[in-house]
């Protein structure tokens, strides 16, 4: 059996006296992705910096690689690769001119020309990285994380600031990583990537692992939603009586609702004629599982955090 890319367990980590993370474990298996997810402040960063090495944590276990991050940075560092949301590059440095010096910080780089090709960059190569645009230096970013064919990637909100075009391209590239076993830990506040990329995605709020488990897993339970669309602000109490009592009705967006339960036929046919007695018409209608923005925001909350 391969040794996991990286294993968390008990990981505790403070700063004065809040505590930023607070017993938290994960593992990452070889040649799979993982989406580290939740809301601001909640310990994705600190826990992504001890994993890399640039942080020490303060009690728990951390293998990267098989490896300790804390000890064995030296060792770690060649087959890691690392993409900081920041970018990191010298402001009046040329994009083509970055990735050649990272790039000869490695035993056996890809071929600068042929990265920036694949990453949509070729025609900006000489442009200064500080006039590139935020996508762009995202994508360099990613760029100086893959040039020295790494065993494992951190990529912290690798597509943001993306076009839509330059995202899928970035998707594809992170699909076609996990098939050469390339290992990806990634965060995101897109829940759709996450959807769409992720083998398992960790929740974790307040330094906490909160749910985990492959996004099908997260998002299917023994109830549904009935979706639609229809006047805002309407009164749902006769809907509710009207329901199975299992059902739920929330609005979360004006005009947007959404009927949460055991859905069937009789559901369905009960909503429309409430909306009928209502004078209006539902619109949208779809039935389906909840998405994993549903569950984020049902274990994190729906409030904003800074």
């Amino acid at each position: 059996m391969s040794v996991p890319a990286v294993e968390v367990s008990d990981l505790a980590k403070s700063y004065g006296s809040t505590k930023a993370v607070a017993g938290l474990g994960f593992t990452l298996p070889a040649g799979s992705v993982l989406a580290l997810l939740g809301p601001n402040g909640a310990g994705k960063t600190t826990t992504i910096e001890i994993c890399e090495g640039f942080l020490r944590r303060d009690s728990g276990s951390v293998r990267v690689l098989g490896l300790d991050p804390g000890t064995d940075g030296e060792r770690l560092r060649p087959r890691v690769g690392v993409m900081p949301q920041g970018g990191g590059a010298y402001p009046g440095i040329r994009a083509d001119e970055m990735l050649s010096l990272v790039a000869a910080c490695a035993a056996n780089p890809l071929d600068p020309a042929w990265l920036l090709d694949i990453l949509g960059l070729t025609s900006s190569a000489r442009t200064p990285y500080k006039r590139l645009s935020g996508g762009q230096q995202q994508r360099l970013s990613l760029a100086c994380a893959l040039i020295g064919r790494p065993e494992l990637v951190f990529l912290d909100e690798p597509t943001a600031g993306m076009d839509p075009q330059a995202r899928r391209l970035v998707w594809d590239l992170i699909a076609a990583l996990r098939t050469d076993g390339v290992s990806v830990l990634l965060t995101t506040h897109l829940m759709d990537e996450a959807e769409a990329l992720a083998d398992q995605v960790v929740i974790i709020d307040h330094g906490r692992v909160v749910a985990q488990g492959s996004p099908r897993e997260l998002t299917t339970r023994d109830e549904q939603q009935l979706r639609f669309r229809a006047k805002s602000g309407m009164n749902t109490a006769l809907l509710v009586q009207a329901l199975p009592a299992d059902c739920v009705v929330s609005e979360p967006t004006p005009g947007g609702y959404v009927v949460t339960g055991t859905v069937d036929p009789q559901v369905v046919s009960t909503v429309t004629a409430w909306c009928a007695q209502q004078g209006v018409l539902a619109e949208e209608l779809q039935v389906g599982r909840r998405s994993l923005e549903d569950v984020f925001l049902e274990l994190t909350g729906r409030e904003l955090r800074s």
